[in-house]
Protein backbone atom coordinates (compact mmCIF):
# COMPACT_ATOMS: atom_id res chain seq x y z
CA UNK A 1 0.00 0.00 0.00
CA UNK A 2 1.80 3.27 -1.07
CA UNK A 3 1.95 6.12 1.68
CA UNK A 4 -0.34 8.25 0.30
CA UNK A 5 -3.17 5.70 0.34
CA UNK A 6 -2.31 4.50 3.90
CA UNK A 7 -2.75 8.05 5.05
CA UNK A 8 -5.72 8.53 3.42
CA UNK A 9 -7.23 5.35 5.12
CA UNK A 10 -5.53 6.61 8.69
CA UNK A 11 -7.69 9.95 7.94
CA UNK A 12 -10.85 7.84 7.03
CA UNK A 13 -10.37 5.76 10.53
CA UNK A 14 -9.61 8.50 12.70
CA UNK A 15 -12.95 9.42 14.21
CA UNK A 16 -13.21 5.72 15.00
CA UNK A 17 -9.98 5.10 16.65
CA UNK A 18 -8.54 7.97 17.51
CA UNK A 19 -7.54 8.31 21.23
CA UNK A 20 -6.83 10.69 24.02
CA UNK A 21 -3.57 10.18 26.74
CA UNK A 22 -3.38 9.59 29.84
CA UNK A 23 -1.26 9.98 33.08
CA UNK A 24 -0.35 6.57 32.47
CA UNK A 25 0.80 6.66 29.17
CA UNK A 26 0.37 8.34 25.87
CA UNK A 27 -2.29 6.50 23.03
CA UNK A 28 -1.42 5.18 20.02
CA UNK A 29 -1.86 7.28 16.93
CA UNK A 30 -3.94 6.10 14.39
CA UNK A 31 -0.86 5.64 12.14
CA UNK A 32 0.27 3.34 14.24
CA UNK A 33 -2.73 1.22 15.14
CA UNK A 34 -3.74 0.86 11.70
CA UNK A 35 0.22 0.13 10.34
CA UNK A 36 -0.36 -2.88 13.39
CA UNK A 37 -2.73 -4.18 11.79
CA UNK A 38 -2.70 -3.92 7.84
CA UNK A 39 0.96 -5.41 8.96
CA UNK A 40 -0.81 -8.58 10.94
CA UNK A 41 -2.69 -9.26 8.31
CA UNK A 42 -0.64 -8.87 5.38
CA UNK A 43 1.83 -11.56 6.60
CA UNK A 44 2.14 -14.79 8.48
CA UNK A 45 3.89 -13.61 12.11
CA UNK A 46 3.01 -14.05 15.30
CA UNK A 47 1.23 -11.39 17.52
CA UNK A 48 4.49 -11.20 19.60
CA UNK A 49 6.86 -10.92 16.32
CA UNK A 50 4.53 -8.01 15.02
CA UNK A 51 4.62 -6.60 18.90
CA UNK A 52 8.58 -6.41 18.73
CA UNK A 53 8.39 -4.79 14.98
CA UNK A 54 6.35 -1.59 16.55
CA UNK A 55 7.59 -2.03 19.88
CA UNK A 56 4.59 -3.10 21.77
CA UNK A 57 3.17 -6.24 23.52
CA UNK A 58 1.20 -9.08 21.57
CA UNK A 59 -2.37 -8.20 23.57
CA UNK A 60 -1.67 -4.56 22.11
CA UNK A 61 -1.04 -6.40 18.72
CA UNK A 62 -4.51 -8.69 19.19
CA UNK A 63 -6.25 -5.23 20.01
CA UNK A 64 -5.20 -2.95 17.69
CA UNK A 65 -6.52 -5.65 14.73
CA UNK A 66 -10.22 -5.72 16.40
CA UNK A 67 -10.28 -2.19 16.64
CA UNK A 68 -9.07 -1.27 13.51
CA UNK A 69 -11.44 -4.38 11.50
CA UNK A 70 -14.18 -2.67 13.72
CA UNK A 71 -13.70 0.74 12.50
CA UNK A 72 -12.97 -0.07 9.37
CA UNK A 73 -16.82 -1.97 9.15
CA UNK A 74 -17.90 1.19 10.68
CA UNK A 75 -16.44 3.90 8.89
CA UNK A 76 -16.48 2.10 5.29
CA UNK A 77 -18.07 -1.16 4.55
CA UNK A 78 -21.55 1.08 3.75
CA UNK A 79 -18.74 3.29 1.39
CA UNK A 80 -16.50 1.17 -0.25
CA UNK A 81 -18.54 -2.17 -0.74
CA UNK A 82 -21.37 -0.86 -2.90
CA UNK A 83 -23.77 -1.98 -5.77
CA UNK A 84 -21.89 0.15 -8.45
CA UNK A 85 -23.18 0.95 -11.62
CA UNK A 86 -25.46 -1.69 -13.23
CA UNK A 87 -25.54 -0.25 -16.70
CA UNK A 88 -21.58 0.23 -16.90
CA UNK A 89 -20.94 -3.29 -15.56
CA UNK A 90 -23.52 -4.72 -17.70
CA UNK A 91 -21.88 -2.88 -20.79
CA UNK A 92 -18.31 -4.35 -19.51
CA UNK A 93 -19.82 -7.79 -19.81
CA UNK A 94 -21.78 -6.71 -23.17
CA UNK A 95 -18.15 -6.36 -24.69
CA UNK A 96 -16.86 -9.66 -23.57
CA UNK A 97 -19.59 -11.30 -25.99
CA UNK A 98 -22.30 -12.00 -22.91
CA UNK A 99 -24.89 -9.41 -22.56
CA UNK A 100 -27.26 -8.43 -20.10
CA UNK A 101 -24.93 -10.05 -17.53
CA UNK A 102 -24.00 -8.19 -14.26
CA UNK A 103 -21.76 -9.84 -11.95
CA UNK A 104 -20.41 -13.21 -10.69
CA UNK A 105 -20.68 -14.80 -7.47
CA UNK A 106 -17.95 -17.36 -5.59
CA UNK A 107 -17.45 -18.52 -2.51
CA UNK A 108 -13.98 -18.93 -0.54
CA UNK A 109 -13.24 -21.32 2.87
CA UNK A 110 -10.61 -19.13 5.23
CA UNK A 111 -8.37 -21.70 7.02
CA UNK A 112 -9.17 -20.66 11.00
CA UNK A 113 -7.99 -22.37 13.84
CA UNK A 114 -10.34 -25.10 15.20
CA UNK A 115 -13.20 -23.04 17.25
CA UNK A 116 -13.84 -23.65 21.20
CA UNK A 117 -17.71 -24.91 20.09
CA UNK A 118 -19.36 -26.62 17.07
CA UNK A 119 -15.92 -27.10 16.04
CA UNK A 120 -17.30 -30.18 13.63
CA UNK A 121 -19.07 -27.72 11.90
CA UNK A 122 -16.06 -25.93 10.84
CA UNK A 123 -14.50 -28.75 8.89
CA UNK A 124 -15.02 -28.38 5.12
CA UNK A 125 -14.46 -30.79 2.47
CA UNK A 126 -10.99 -30.45 2.30
CA UNK A 127 -10.37 -31.55 5.94
CA UNK A 128 -9.71 -28.57 7.47
CA UNK A 129 -11.06 -25.94 9.57
CA UNK A 130 -12.56 -22.84 7.75
CA UNK A 131 -15.32 -20.65 7.66
CA UNK A 132 -16.60 -19.23 4.30
CA UNK A 133 -16.80 -15.99 2.38
CA UNK A 134 -19.37 -15.58 -0.46
CA UNK A 135 -19.05 -12.74 -2.44
CA UNK A 136 -20.08 -10.94 -5.57
CA UNK A 137 -17.61 -9.47 -7.84
CA UNK A 138 -17.95 -7.04 -10.61
CA UNK A 139 -16.18 -6.97 -13.70
CA UNK A 140 -13.01 -4.78 -12.24
CA UNK A 141 -12.42 -7.27 -9.34
CA UNK A 142 -14.40 -5.06 -6.70
CA UNK A 143 -16.15 -7.31 -4.11
CA UNK A 144 -19.98 -5.54 -4.29
CA UNK A 145 -21.59 -7.96 -1.71
CA UNK A 146 -20.01 -9.93 1.17
CA UNK A 147 -21.54 -12.60 3.21
CA UNK A 148 -19.46 -13.77 5.88
CA UNK A 149 -19.39 -16.19 8.67
CA UNK A 150 -20.44 -19.79 7.81
CA UNK A 151 -18.97 -22.70 8.68
CA UNK A 152 -16.91 -24.61 6.67
CA UNK A 153 -19.06 -28.27 6.35
CA UNK A 154 -22.15 -25.80 4.72
CA UNK A 155 -22.05 -26.64 0.79
CA UNK A 156 -22.31 -23.42 -1.26
CA UNK A 157 -25.56 -23.62 -2.31
CA UNK A 158 -26.74 -23.84 1.22
CA UNK A 159 -25.07 -20.74 2.24
CA UNK A 160 -26.36 -19.47 -1.04
CA UNK A 161 -30.35 -20.24 -0.60
CA UNK A 162 -30.08 -18.95 3.09
CA UNK A 163 -28.15 -15.08 2.01
CA UNK A 164 -30.31 -12.28 1.75
CA UNK A 165 -28.98 -11.72 -1.69
CA UNK A 166 -30.92 -14.84 -2.72
CA UNK A 167 -34.02 -13.35 -1.46
CA UNK A 168 -33.65 -10.77 -3.14
CA UNK A 169 -32.40 -11.96 -6.44
CA UNK A 170 -35.95 -14.20 -5.98
CA UNK A 171 -37.96 -11.56 -5.14
CA UNK A 172 -36.34 -9.91 -8.38
CA UNK A 173 -35.53 -6.22 -6.25
CA UNK A 174 -31.68 -6.72 -6.25
CA UNK A 175 -31.80 -5.85 -9.93
CA UNK A 176 -33.57 -3.40 -11.88
CA UNK A 177 -36.24 -4.53 -14.23
CA UNK A 178 -34.10 -4.51 -17.07
CA UNK A 179 -34.79 -7.23 -19.80
CA UNK A 180 -33.36 -8.54 -23.07
CA UNK A 181 -35.07 -10.50 -25.89
CA UNK A 182 -32.54 -13.88 -26.82
CA UNK A 183 -34.80 -15.57 -29.85
CA UNK A 184 -38.21 -16.34 -28.41
CA UNK A 185 -36.99 -16.02 -24.55
CA UNK A 186 -36.91 -12.86 -22.88
CA UNK A 187 -33.66 -12.76 -20.14
CA UNK A 188 -33.09 -10.62 -17.10
CA UNK A 189 -30.21 -9.32 -15.10
CA UNK A 190 -28.51 -12.27 -14.61
CA UNK A 191 -25.32 -13.29 -12.32
CA UNK A 192 -22.68 -16.07 -13.16
CA UNK A 193 -21.28 -18.75 -11.09
CA UNK A 194 -19.75 -22.45 -11.78
CA UNK A 195 -21.34 -25.84 -12.06
CA UNK A 196 -22.41 -26.20 -8.40
CA UNK A 197 -25.04 -23.60 -7.97
CA UNK A 198 -28.44 -24.14 -9.08
CA UNK A 199 -29.71 -23.11 -12.12
CA UNK A 200 -32.07 -20.03 -12.21
CA UNK A 201 -33.95 -17.24 -14.66
CA UNK A 202 -31.13 -15.01 -13.27
CA UNK A 203 -28.61 -16.96 -12.48
CA UNK A 204 -25.80 -18.98 -15.06
CA UNK A 205 -24.08 -21.34 -15.48
CA UNK A 206 -21.77 -23.44 -17.56
CA UNK A 207 -23.08 -27.33 -19.38
CA UNK A 208 -22.62 -29.93 -17.60
CA UNK A 209 -23.01 -32.08 -20.30
CA UNK A 210 -21.92 -33.42 -23.55
CA UNK A 211 -21.88 -30.31 -25.24
CA UNK A 212 -22.90 -29.23 -29.14
CA UNK A 213 -20.99 -26.05 -30.36
CA UNK A 214 -23.82 -23.89 -29.54
CA UNK A 215 -23.69 -25.11 -25.46
CA UNK A 216 -20.04 -24.98 -26.12
CA UNK A 217 -19.74 -21.68 -27.17
CA UNK A 218 -21.96 -20.71 -24.32
CA UNK A 219 -19.90 -22.26 -21.81
CA UNK A 220 -16.82 -21.14 -23.29
CA UNK A 221 -18.35 -17.41 -22.71
CA UNK A 222 -19.59 -17.77 -19.39
CA UNK A 223 -16.21 -19.37 -18.33
CA UNK A 224 -14.06 -16.45 -19.80
CA UNK A 225 -16.26 -13.62 -17.86
CA UNK A 226 -15.62 -16.03 -14.74
CA UNK A 227 -11.84 -15.29 -14.88
CA UNK A 228 -12.21 -12.10 -13.55
CA UNK A 229 -13.91 -13.64 -10.21
CA UNK A 230 -11.69 -15.94 -10.06
CA UNK A 231 -8.24 -14.00 -10.12
CA UNK A 232 -9.97 -11.65 -7.57
CA UNK A 233 -10.36 -14.14 -4.81
CA UNK A 234 -7.11 -15.44 -5.96
CA UNK A 235 -5.57 -11.69 -5.10
CA UNK A 236 -7.72 -11.30 -2.16
CA UNK A 237 -5.98 -14.50 -0.77
CA UNK A 238 -2.41 -13.98 -1.71
CA UNK A 239 -2.23 -10.69 -0.94
CA UNK A 240 -3.72 -11.45 2.89
CA UNK A 241 -1.34 -14.03 3.48
CA UNK A 242 -3.01 -14.63 7.56
CA UNK A 243 -5.08 -16.50 6.01
CA UNK A 244 -3.11 -19.53 6.41
CA UNK A 245 -4.49 -20.10 9.22
CA UNK A 246 -6.70 -16.82 10.97
CA UNK A 247 -6.31 -17.16 14.87
CA UNK A 248 -8.83 -15.45 16.18
CA UNK A 249 -12.44 -16.54 17.82
CA UNK A 250 -15.01 -17.40 15.92
CA UNK A 251 -17.02 -14.11 16.94
CA UNK A 252 -14.40 -11.94 15.72
CA UNK A 253 -13.11 -13.52 12.23
CA UNK A 254 -16.41 -12.20 10.70
CA UNK A 255 -15.47 -8.69 10.88
CA UNK A 256 -12.36 -8.98 10.14
CA UNK A 257 -12.64 -11.11 6.79
CA UNK A 258 -15.51 -8.40 6.01
CA UNK A 259 -12.66 -5.55 6.62
CA UNK A 260 -10.02 -7.40 4.29
CA UNK A 261 -12.85 -7.08 1.99
CA UNK A 262 -12.69 -3.23 2.44
CA UNK A 263 -9.40 -3.24 1.95
CA UNK A 264 -9.31 -5.30 -1.01
CA UNK A 265 -11.81 -2.65 -2.83
CA UNK A 266 -9.63 -0.20 -1.66
CA UNK A 267 -6.28 -1.54 -2.96
CA UNK A 268 -8.39 -2.61 -6.57
CA UNK A 269 -9.35 1.16 -6.71
CA UNK A 270 -6.04 2.67 -5.89
CA UNK A 271 -4.23 0.18 -8.48
CA UNK A 272 -2.35 -0.85 -5.42
CA UNK A 273 0.64 -3.51 -6.11
CA UNK A 274 0.75 -6.48 -3.81
CA UNK A 275 3.67 -9.03 -2.58
CA UNK A 276 3.96 -12.64 -4.23
CA UNK A 277 7.10 -15.13 -3.27
CA UNK A 278 9.06 -11.70 -1.81
CA UNK A 279 8.59 -9.75 -5.06
CA UNK A 280 5.85 -6.85 -6.18
CA UNK A 281 3.47 -7.74 -8.60
CA UNK A 282 1.10 -5.12 -10.36
CA UNK A 283 -2.73 -6.86 -10.30
CA UNK A 284 -2.15 -7.44 -14.04
CA UNK A 285 -5.78 -9.10 -14.71
CA UNK A 286 -7.71 -5.76 -13.98
CA UNK A 287 -9.70 -5.63 -17.31
CA UNK A 288 -9.34 -1.87 -19.12
CA UNK A 289 -12.28 -3.01 -21.49
CA UNK A 290 -11.32 0.35 -23.56
CA UNK A 291 -7.95 0.19 -23.94
CA UNK A 292 -8.04 -4.31 -24.35
CA UNK A 293 -9.45 -6.35 -26.64
CA UNK A 294 -11.29 -9.61 -25.09
CA UNK A 295 -8.13 -11.88 -26.50
CA UNK A 296 -5.73 -9.88 -24.57
CA UNK A 297 -8.04 -9.77 -21.14
CA UNK A 298 -8.80 -13.70 -21.61
CA UNK A 299 -4.77 -14.23 -22.20
CA UNK A 300 -3.98 -12.05 -19.00
CA UNK A 301 -6.75 -13.55 -16.88
CA UNK A 302 -5.65 -17.06 -17.41
CA UNK A 303 -2.28 -16.17 -17.07
CA UNK A 304 -3.01 -14.42 -13.70
CA UNK A 305 -4.69 -17.64 -12.72
CA UNK A 306 -2.17 -19.94 -13.62
CA UNK A 307 0.96 -18.42 -12.59
CA UNK A 308 2.25 -18.67 -8.98
CA UNK A 309 -1.08 -19.74 -7.63
CA UNK A 310 -0.23 -20.33 -4.42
Amino acid sequence: MHRATFMELCDLLSPALKRKDTKMRGALTVEKQVAIALWKLATPDSYRSVGNQFGVCKSTVGAAVLQVANAIIDQLLSRVVTFGNVQTIVDGFTALAFPNCDRMIHGTHIPILAPEHRGDQYVNHKEYFSMVLQALVDLKGHFTDVSVGWPGKMHDTHIFRNSGLFEQLQEGTYFPDQKITVGDVEIPIVILRDPVYPLMPWLMKPYACTLDSSKEQFSYRLSKCRMVVECAFWTFESALAQFTQLDLSATNIPVVIAACCVLHNICESKGEMFMVGGRLRQLAWRPVLHSQTTGQLEERSRACCASEKL
